[in-house]
């Protein structure tokens, strides 16, 4: 893993524009490359420049998977909810069954939903793999060594035989040595005696399942962890929504025939909703008071209502720039009208009291409000 996988990548990663860290983690048949950048890098063009540095290291082992890339930190490919696809009471079938259907089915319809980055099962997931299990009192009978299955089995591919000329065409020929996982068995090791050995012959050969080393359980139910993760810059309230009402027709059209069901685990929207509700009911409560207070002093019902429009024409002015910008409402933005709600009934305090000053120095109502 380290010298053929870690180390070339490495090296080739280094240098990069704006890099400040790399952290390597490695465990058991994978590793992770940690890149810290400085904060004014330009992340788009760092993704492209990442992606034509791997693709000139050095060729990966045939048996290992590429690299995939994602940036982190900031708002990108943030966690945006959590599911958990359940097998509910009476499915016969064990969850890991589903692993191929949850790739090939809901993770695409998820991925295609506005401001969803990415889908991925965290828990739960056992991809189907080839299985070849030798036997090795059959296989030392019939004189077969570990590296020669091993190697018999990695030149299981495809050769291109060039073209053949009959008459005016030409035709392009092919070689076929790759087989189809379940005609695996019939692959030819070694001749003894003028018999082939077959791959059969001496290992069982089968499509399963990999070995669980997880296993995820939502209300008793055994279930997969599938997580929705973020596109950068996208609105937080709007893709859950979206990602909500794209599962409701999942369950309907996919899952209820099938026995399984998705029900949310982390929903960021409830507690964002909780804190807009309680900001927005603060502001209304601060406003009432602020005007009830008004009016204890004053006891002048026009001049409190004078001040008190103040207050709404400002928050609309407000809200009229921020739709014209194309902002959007969150928790500090509303916090921040809250604030300034205070400040727009002072300001008008301070107004109000100079035009009445000038009204009591013997000035008409026009020349006192200018």
């Amino acid at each position: 893993m380290e010298s053929e996988i870690i180390e070339p990548q490495e090296q080739a990663l280094a240098g990069l524009p704006g890099l400040e860290e790399m952290r390597v983690f490695a465990g058991e048949g994978n590793a992770f490359i940690n890149l810290t950048f400085a904060v004014d890098t330009d992340m788009t063009q760092t993704a492209i420049e990442i992606s034509n540095r791997l693709s000139q290291s050095p060729p990966l082992p045939r048996d290992a998977i590429g690299p995939n890339i994602g940036s982190f930190g900031g708002d990108a490919q943030q966690s945006l909810i959590w599911f958990f696809l359940q097998a509910l009471p009476g499915n016969p079938e064990d969850i890991h069954e589903y692993s191929g259907f949850v790739s090939d089915t809901i993770i695409p319809r998820l991925e295609g939903i506005p401001g969803v980055a990415s889908v991925q099962v965290g828990w739960g997931l056992r991809p189907e793999e080839l299985q070849i299990t030798v036997d090795p009192y059959r296989a030392a009978a019939l004189g077969v060594t570990l590296p020669q299955i091993s190697a018999a089995i990695a030149n299981n591919s495809d050769v291109s035989g060039g073209n053949a000329e009959i008459g005016r065409r030409s035709y392009q020929m092919r070689f076929e040595g790759e087989f189809d996982p379940l005609e695996m068995g019939e692959l030819v090791i070694d001749w003894r005696d003028g018999s082939p050995v077959r791959l059969n012959d001496v290992a069982e050969v089968e499509v399963a399942f990999g070995e669980a080393n997880n296993f995820t359980y939502q209300n008793a139910n055994p279930a997969m962890g599938i997580e929705v993760r973020r596109q950068q810059g996208a609105n937080v309230l709007a893709s859950l929504e979206a990602v909500k009402a794209e599962v409701d027709r999942i369950n309907e059209d996919l899952l209820a025939d099938r026995q399984l069901v998705m029900a949310p685990s982390f929903d960021a929207s409830v507690f964002i909703n909780r804190a807009i509700d309680l900001v927005v009911v603060n502001l209304f409560l601060g406003v009432g008071l602020a005007v009830f207070g008004l009016w204890l002093f004053l006891r002048r019902m026009r001049a409190t209502i004078i001040i008190s429009a103040a207050i709404p024409v400002c928050l609309l002015s407000t809200l009229i720039v921020l739709y014209l910008f194309g902002r959007t409402l969150n928790v500090i933005s509303l916090a921040g009208l809250a604030f300034a709600t205070g400040m727009v009934m002072d300001a008008a305090i301070v107004v109000l009291e100079n035009i009445i000053r000038r009204r009591e120095a013997g000035e008409d109502s026009h020349s006192a409000s200018q």
